[in-house]
């Protein structure tokens, strides 16, 4: 309003909450979406909000510049269009939809989801956070929402969105709702549709079902979005983590789907025509479920540990990075005999859960993805509940990860791969859409025998492909759509995996507890908040650490290899030797050194030859491959 039709107030918009941000604290005083409840948050107030692109729907218009005109003295003003969905007009105030000083812009949609899969620790670790931001932002909940209740039909939203029209109808004159342009508005002349014809609309429309929100993964709670994104649209994709800060719209015009009032009206866009029933119930849910966030500001987050700088290359960073790794060592010591514990005390099995779990795709060649690190824990107890345990101690280490119960019902019937619906014009989510750096535990000691019907084989082809190549084929009917992925996948299992593993380790109990749920509750007991907050902060961190080797090593690791092939040419391979660098790249880095040692190649052999040892000692007790 300050700056006119001045086109340069859109970059001081964004500069103005750039310098805000940088202030001491300032982004733990937004409220998020994340931690306070939606019906807490002012409309149209400044929010922030972490999540997952789920969707990206097809670029819209929407009225840039609009101009009313009051209806007594004539007067023009002109508006903008920008960060909101509703045009709103004042008293006696017209829109004026043929006005030459209109402007037509575009924006992006994305539906955005909360990260899936979240861990309970990292929600404990911002609690503080969302106390603060609920008493800064709360307010008296809005008439169109109702706390208790966080999923509700469309008819229910119905009624509760056109409560306050009827209250705001005592003290105003009769309002009218309408869009033009992807811009919803409000005016005066005609009045709402009554609650019984909306209801009948929604009911032909067939609506009247819960709105499926489309998460990734099986009771995941939390909003999901429809983000408006005006800038640099062209640097988001699918699968992308974001922290957004934008403007918060919930007005209860968006609710509105009735397909007869769009007709009825003669300020129906004409691109809207096309669009189905479906498409219309999917693109425009209700905006007490799906809030609208217009994005002011909008960052891709390398993590999403809260005990961390978001972004860790940056200079201020560098102090905080520099700290930790100095005080390396006694944290790897103390989780790995935290993780032996967790093993039932078997310390190597830790020494390679420890290198699985900071191990990533560090790049690509050709489609051969380098630094995957998946690992095959066998020897686990069958029907026990020893994978239900370990996963719980994971939960407490990793921001994020989800435990895949490998039986055949669960294979048959879940959907692992996301795919194409044309009719409502959406990608229907699925297990395997996943954020990078995801730790996917699958629990293979369920597994019985029985018939795998074509989903559960089309279900284990994924997996495989998952583990094999860190992609997943989206189905887009007519032809498959590859997603790079880069997901940490442990299996366990009873013998040897179904799935393909990049290592294989046997489990050697050292005890056998009488109660595992004791025993676990028990190890996470006695460690403190403030070491296992050191534990999150070395598997997150090692996994940016630049790596190398120098020549003089390179020279000495083509020795050591050709020497070992002249001792014994069966022993080892190519396959090997790349097992052995990868071994060695993620034992350096776990002791926090960027570059390999003759030290660490030769801790990385020593590792490796108990692991191969311990196989080959159960295959002669069993008398069959493990």
């Amino acid at each position: 309003a300050q700056n006119g039709v001045n086109p340069d107030w859109e970059k001081k918009v964004i500069e103005y909450f750039k310098e805000k941000l940088k202030e001491n604290n300032a982004p733990k005083w937004v409220p998020s979406l994340n931690e306070v409840p939606l019906h807490y948050l002012k409309p149209n107030s400044f929010v922030k909000f972490r999540c997952m692109i789920q969707d990206m729907f097809d670029p819209e218009f929407y009225m840039g510049v609009y101009e009313t005109v009051n209806q007594n003295t004539k007067a023009r003003v002109l508006h903008f269009g920008k960060y909101r969905d509703v045009a709103e007009c004042g008293p006696q105030q017209e829109l004026d939809i043929n006005s030459p000083r209109s402007t037509t812009l575009e924006r992006q949609t994305f539906y955005c989801v909360p990260v899936p899969g979240e861990s309970v620790w990292f929600f404990l670790n911002l609690l503080f956070n969302a106390y603060v931001n609920a008493n800064q932002a709360r307010v008296s909940p809005s008439t169109s929402y109702t706390p208790s209740r966080h999923k509700r039909s469309y008819e229910d939203d119905e009624d509760m969105d056109l409560q306050p029209h009827k209250q705001k109808d005592q003290h105003t004159s009769d309002r009218q709702a309408g869009s033009v342009g992807g811009l919803q508005w409000c005016g005066e002349p005609k009045r709402l549709e009554t609650e019984a014809s909306t209801g009948q609309q929604l009911n032909s429309l067939n609506l009247s079902s819960p709105f499926d929100l489309n998460f990734p993964l099986p009771g995941e709670k939390g909003p999901a979005c429809l983000v408006k994104v005006y800038e640099d649209c062209d640097c988001f994709k699918v699968n992308d983590v974001l922290e957004l800060y934008g403007i918060l719209s919930v007005d209860p015009v968006l609710s509105i789907l009735s397909s007869d009032e769009r007709d009825s009206s003669a300020l129906l866009d004409s691109m809207e025509c096309t669009d189905t029933a479906e498409e219309q119930r999917v693109h425009s849910p209700p905006a007490s479920l799906v809030p609208r966030i217009h994005v002011v500001l909008a960052q891709k987050l390398q993590h999403i540990n809260p005990l961390l700088p978001a972004c860790l290359n940056k200079e201020e960073s560098r102090t905080f990075v520099s700290s930790f790794m100095s005080e390396l060592s006694p944290v790897r010591a103390e989780l790995l005999g935290f993780l032996t514990h967790a093993l039932l005390g078997d310390s190597l099995a830790a020494e390679y859960l420890i290198l699985h779990l900071i191990s990533t795709v560090y790049t690509r060649r050709d489609v051969l993805p380098l630094g995957k690190f998946t690992v095959n824990l066998s020897g686990c107890p069958r029907n026990s509940t020893f994978t239900e345990h370990l996963y719980r101690i994971i939960q407490h280490l990793v921001p994020a990860s989800f435990r895949l119960q490998m039986t055949i019902e669960n294979m048959n019937r879940l959907k692992f791969i996301p795919h194409k619906d044309y009719t409502a014009n959406r990608l229907v989510s699925g297990l395997l859409q996943l954020p990078n750096n995801t730790s996917l535990v699958i629990d293979e000691t369920l597994l019985e025998q029985g018939q795998l019907d074509t989903p559960g084989v089309h279900n284990v082809t994924a997996l495989s492909n998952l583990i094999t190549w860190q992609k997943v084929d989206y189905d887009f009917s007519y032809h498959q759509m590859e997603f790079p992925c880069n997901i940490n996948v442990l299996i366990t299992s009873e013998g040897r995996s179904l799935l393909p593993a990049d290592c294989q380790l046997h489990l050697q109990p050292q005890l056998i507890p009488p109660n595992m749920e004791e025993y676990t509750n028990s190890l996470l007991s006695t460690v403190l908040p403030s070491v296992l907050n050191k534990f999150r902060i070395y598997l997150t961190l090692l996994r940016f650490l630049d790596y190398s080797i120098s020549d003089e090593i390179t020279k000495a690791v083509e020795d050591d290899f050709v020497e070992m092939r002249k001792n014994d040419p069966q022993s080892i391979t190519a396959d090997d030797l790349h097992q052995l660098l990868v071994v060695a790249r993620f034992l350096s880095l776990s002791a926090g050194q960027t570059t390999l040692s003759r030290e660490r190649w030769l801790r990385a052999k020593q590792l490796e030859s108990l692991r191969r040892n311990r196989l080959q000692q159960q295959k002669c007790v069993n008398g069959n491959e493990l």
